[in-house]
């Protein structure tokens, strides 16, 4: 099993958190949905496997790199 760290790619605020610890998600699901000048920006998967941790929450800032959460694949 591998750790994969998914990081923001722009700043921005978090809008939508759509999974948690635990859930079960494919190369390319939408994990997060970012804002950032009024475009939502989705933050895909880019593995399969198991979501270990989230660090964000929504209405949080973000910096582009930031750690977001970790997967399991």
């Amino acid at each position: 099993m591998a750790r994969v760290e998914v990081e923001s790619e722009i700043t921005g605020n978090v809008w939508k958190v759509q999974v948690s610890a635990g859930t079960e998600v494919a190369e390319g699901d939408v994990l997060i949905i970012l804002e950032s000048m009024k475009m939502e920006i989705p933050v895909e998967s880019p593995v399969s496997g198991s979501v270990q941790e989230v660090m964000v929450q929504p209405e949080d800032q973000v910096e582009e790199d930031q750690l977001l959460l970790v997967i399991e694949a």
